[in-house]
């Protein structure tokens, strides 16, 4: 029997099947460096872990409100106020089974089949995955490139809007680039969704995954909180990825939608998880600040050693668990010139290093001339950082 049209049009997120293969080259007796997937192996903060345990014990194994429970909803609102400054209260959060739900039911909300959502590339597969999914044309905007990092097109931007443009999604802090919009940038952004009258989803999923400064949010800006959904993960900050807790953040009208979603997708999300959370929130930081303490110490490293490697530059981002260091010199020096998929297998089966490059995050747009990878440091110890780059030091230079 024939399957469903739209299914052709489904995507995924293609970090995963670099896991697989580094998996399978692991299971052969090799040592493998893992730098292609954003997972964490810090652990859990203890207190979240032991509040998960007592809701448990204490009978929260049933269904819960769809939207999330009171309690973490309002605790949400509330730290999400204070960074942000912005008046949101329970009613304009719905607790989601992990921070990508939050892209695919936004998009079914305000999107219509045909409408045009321009979304960044690179960037995360998961938003043109569910544009196209959806009936959508996904748009891919760019970004520039110097020895300073990655900066927004503008001007291509500009071109790129027609009268079907609905939609307009900004990940700062960004995975796969590690980069974060200027002021400028960001005061371009909201009033480029105001003249031409977009949603605005913000993918903030590291915004508490920075070193240095103060992040900053569009919703901040008079006019874009009444269109704009955030998309909020306590994947990132409490190392629960594998706990699957998110959180749709925005308009009430927008957020009731997306809870009638959750009732026909998952009925709630897990019960006795939220109060984990919950506590994550309200209760000790010392957690989040010895994760974050962590994170910056393996960034430090990697990019020492990636900027001490032979036709390698790579910038240092304030924010994310990401490096995409440009590697043009050496993937010609090697004979992959081009060649994403060959120079990313010898690097593996000659180093042990385990990464993601540039085509992993969208294709490249025809001018590109530059090549990439990414690496993520967040599932990797220091110890393994210095001997997995040590030895792509020594492949660099052979």
């Amino acid at each position: 029997m024939p399957i469903a049209q739209r299914i052709s049009r489904l995507g995924t997120e293609t970090a995963f099947a670099v896991a697989a293969r580094a998996t399978a080259h692991k299971a052969q007796g090799h040592e493998v460096f893992p730098f292609h997937l954003g997972d964490m192996n810090i652990p859990t903060p203890a207190n979240i872990m032991d509040a998960a345990c007592q809701a448990m014990r204490s009978g929260k194994t049933g269904y819960c409100p769809s939207a999330g429970i009171p309690e973490l909803r309002a605790a949400l609102a509330q730290d999400v106020n204070s960074s942000r400054k912005t008046n949101y209260t329970l009613e304009n959060i719905a607790i989601q089974p992990g921070g990508k739900p939050v892209i695919g039911k936004f998009i079914m909300t305000c999107m219509n089949p045909g409408d045009e959502v321009l979304y960044p590339n690179p960037g995360y597969p998961i938003y043109e995955s569910q544009i196209e999914f959806h009936g959508g044309r996904a748009v891919p905007y760019r970004y520039g490139y110097d020895h300073q990092g990655f900066h927004l097109d503008l001007d291509y931007l500009e071109s790129l809007v027609t009268p079907r443009t609905k939609i307009f999604i900004l990940n700062d802090l960004q995975n796969p680039l590690g980069a974060q919009c200027t002021t400028q940038e960001r005061e371009y952004v909201a009033e480029f969704v105001l003249r031409h009258d977009l949603y605005l989803l913000l993918d903030e999923a590291y915004f508490d995954i920075r070193y240095s400064g103060q992040s900053q949010s569009l919703v901040s800006i008079p006019g874009l909180a009444e269109r704009s959904v955030i998309l909020y993960t306590f994947s990132k900050k409490f190392a629960m990825t594998g706990w699957r807790l998110g959180a749709a953040i925005g308009p009430q009208n927008i957020i009731d939608i997306t809870s009638r979603l959750n009732v026909n997708d998952e009925s709630c999300s897990n019960h006795f998880i939220q109060y984990g959370a919950l506590e994550g929130l309200t209760g000790d930081q010392s957690g989040p600040k010895q994760i974050l303490a962590t994170l910056k110490t393996r960034r430090d490293m990697a990019v020492e050693l990636l900027n001490a490697t032979s036709g390698v530059h790579c910038p240092c981002p304030e924010a994310t668990f990401y490096l995409f260091p440009e590697v043009t010199k050496l993937m010609r020096n090697k004979g992959f010139a081009g060649d994403y998929a060959g120079f990313a297998e010898d690097v593996l089966v000659k180093t042990g290093v385990s990464l993601c490059t540039r085509l992993h995050f969208g294709c490249p747009q025809p001018d590109e001339v530059r090549s990439y990878i990414r690496l993520a440091y967040s599932g990797i110890t220091t110890q393994d950082i210095k001997k997995g780059l040590s030895a792509f030091q020594a492949y660099a230079q052979s």
